[in-house]
């Protein structure tokens, strides 16, 4: 059996705030936030850019990384992703 592959996301949201995330398939998980049926923080917040994603965790590791990246300042996430945002580019 082969364990599902975890993303830890970033997103915008219409306010400018910066929430984060993990998930399974991200692509439906932010479709999800955009019809306001994903968490309860970004339904008033619609809609929502992915900004920042990790992919490649367990589930362990993705919850430790998402918890991580939550006790960041915004200018530290800010930092993490500018330093990564080519990840995000084709």
């Amino acid at each position: 059996m082969t364990k599902s592959s975890y993303y830890v996301y970033i997103l915008k949201c219409s306010d400018d705030s910066l929430y984060t995330g993990i998930t399974t398939d991200l692509d439906q998980r932010i479709e999800t936030h955009n019809k306001k049926q994903g968490a309860k923080y970004t339904r008033g917040r619609t809609p929502v850019t992915l900004v920042y994603c990790e992919e490649g965790h367990d589930k362990s590791s993705a919850l430790k990384r998402e918890i991580q990246i939550k006790k960041l300042s915004r200018k530290q996430k800010e930092k993490l992703i500018k330093n990564t945002v080519h990840k995000l580019t084709p």
